[in-house]
């Protein structure tokens, strides 16, 4: 475990990287002992600094939740991350490539809160009864420190959180079967990837739920209009200037983003 001086030295590179846009060498080489409660702490503290220069918290992303994700991080449970107002881009809109290191895309279904939820003991259904609507959305996933990463590196670093766009046809939590709802991700017109939302333990909501129980403890409620970011359906797309990246969810509608 590292001391509180480390961790503030951690987080004094990850907002350098983030100011200048320059990745980072891999905190967990600079600081081998590193546990994954130092890597939240160290995100913690990064977040703090960030709303303390006025930046508001507005939901939460999950991050990791396939099996097969988990294994290639040698981690048994998924990942989060905070989101702020300033990382949230209109449906459609022209980006600066330059605003990231190495910027990829993920789709996920975002459910927005009309409850609080406070762990432990929130299951699948308390998610569905606290949610407002789901919506379609694009994240932008950034890596703020240099491959090869860790999973303390990807957890220190915000869980790569650096921008959210949503678009499409918000429904309520339980006017369709939102297991079933599928993604396919275009860049440049070419299908990238597909997915259905299944892919996020079994149900996107559960991801919610892993999320509410996991900071309950620690005195931390998912507050009601905040975002929350189910987690990925398919495998990260690499983002390049000039790319325009289209997520169509179906009857749900669809979302995109341009790198300029």
């Amino acid at each position: 475990m590292l001391s509180d001086a480390d961790r503030m030295k951690a987080a004094d590179q990850l907002e350098e990287s983030g100011r200048t846009r320059k990745q980072g060498t891999q905190l967990s080489t600079a600081w081998p002992d590193i546990t994954v409660e130092d890597a939240y702490a160290i995100q913690a503290e990064v977040a703090r600094r960030r709303m303390a220069a006025g930046a508001t918290l507005i939901g939460h992303k999950i991050g990791l939740t396939s099996k097969a994700m988990q294994r290639s991080t040698m981690i048994d449970e998924p990942d989060y991350g905070h989101l702020f107002d300033d990382m949230m881009i209109a449906d459609g809109a022209k980006v600066p490539h330059a605003d990231y290191c190495v910027p990829r895309v993920e789709v996920e279904l975002a459910f927005v809160l009309a409850k609080p939820l406070k762990g432990p003991g929130i299951g699948l259904l308390d998610v569905l009864r606290a949610t407002e609507y789901v919506v379609p959305s694009i994240e932008i996933i950034d890596a703020r420190i240099q491959d090869p990463r860790k999973i303390y590196d990807t957890i220190s670093d915000n869980g790569a959180a650096a921008g959210i766009v949503i678009g499409g046809r918000p429904v309520g939590p339980m006017d369709v079967d939102l297991r079933w709802v599928g993604g396919i991700l275009y860049r440049n017109s070419e299908i990238e990837e597909t997915g259905i939302a299944a892919g996020v333990l079994g149900h996107p909501a559960l991801g919610i739920a892993w999320l509410a129980n996991k900071v309950g403890p620690f005195g931390v409620t998912l507050e009601p209009g905040h975002i929350m970011l189910s987690g990925s359906f398919i495998r990260p797309v690499w983002a390049e200037k000039g790319d325009t990246l289209h997520a169509d969810f179906g009857e749900l509608g669809d979302v995109s983003i341009q790198f300029v």
